[in-house]
């Protein structure tokens, strides 16, 4: 395992997206603006590699000296309101005014999207797209003169200690309604069971709120229509005993399917426990 590995986990997928892309952009047109931030993290003995594209977050809970629990934040977001994020793009893009552009009060690439790296959205990467077909449905004002997304993650390594108790990864629609330490105290508090569906309901309880609402109106709303009120949320919530990672204990890993519920994975002597939920709406 190294960072090298896991920018090569990238690189392929997103070649292979991009190969299906050519393969049914002819007949679904549509594809070349399907995209997904993607975030990762895998443990090799003491190490935790961390690496993202996009601007979903990973935060850890360590333990501090007093019993209290204190929320660090491992992973880089790009993200064009993030103030380093746009001087990046503009020192990339000197000769394009419009590279980041204020749009409903947010700051977004070319005034379409938030995010400056993903996986896919093709139609930010490719310039080529545009001189061989009429993509006149897309939102760009003018043709896109060289690429301004890319599928190159951010990288950090944390070597894990004892006070390290678990990781949140989540996806931007939890950030959106719950800060750090607020999603760190709840996953202290609260038990494992069921914690990564804990976290979406409050997150959702705070949308609805937010749109003067009542949550059981904000559930009920269809798919579509319920994206206007919350971006979509995914949280994994990886519980970690770092004692026995340092004595060189492997986990048994099970495979689970996360999508639309709860999986908690939780054994005596294991190194680590999931516990995962998704609101895809």
């Amino acid at each position: 395992m190294s960072t090298d590995v896991l920018r090569k986990a990238f690189k392929a997928t997103e070649r292979s997206f991009c190969d299906l892309v050519d393969s049914l952009w002819h007949t679904m047109p549509q594809i070349v603006a399907v995209g997904s931030c993607c975030l990762a993290g895998m443990i090799s003995g003491q190490n935790l590699y961390i690496a993202n594209a996009g601007d979903s977050r990973v935060i850890l809970g360590t333990l501090g000296r007093t019993g209290s629990i204190i929320a660090h934040q491992l992973s880089e977001e790009h993200n064009a309101n993030v103030a380093d994020v746009r001087r990046e793009l503009k020192d990339l893009h000197p000769d394009d005014s419009h590279i980041v552009m204020l749009k409903h009060g947010a700051w977004r690439v070319k005034g379409i999207i938030q995010v400056s790296r993903s996986i896919g959205d093709v139609y930010l990467k490719r310039p080529e797209l545009y001189e061989e077909h009429s993509l006149s449905w897309l939102p760009l004002q003018e043709p896109l003169k060289r690429p301004v997304l890319t599928a190159e993650p951010s990288i950090a390594v944390h070597t894990l200690q004892a006070q390290d108790k678990f990781l949140i990864f989540a996806s931007d629609g939890l950030w959106e309604s719950l800060t750090n330490q607020e999603a760190v105290e709840i996953v202290h508090k609260y038990p494992r069971m069921g914690i990564a569906k804990r976290l979406i309901r409050l997150a959702l309880q705070e949308a609805a709120k937010k749109r003067e609402m009542r949550y059981s109106d904000l559930t009920r709303l269809e798919r579509g229509i319920r994206r206007h009120f919350h971006d979509d949320i995914s949280v994994v919530v990886l519980y970690v005993d770092a004692d026995l990672i340092n004595k060189g204990v492997s986990p048994s890993f099970i495979p689970v399917s996360v999508k639309g519920g709860v999986n908690q994975l939780e054994r005596p002597h294991q190194s680590i426990a999931f516990d995962a939920a998704n609101s895809d709406h």
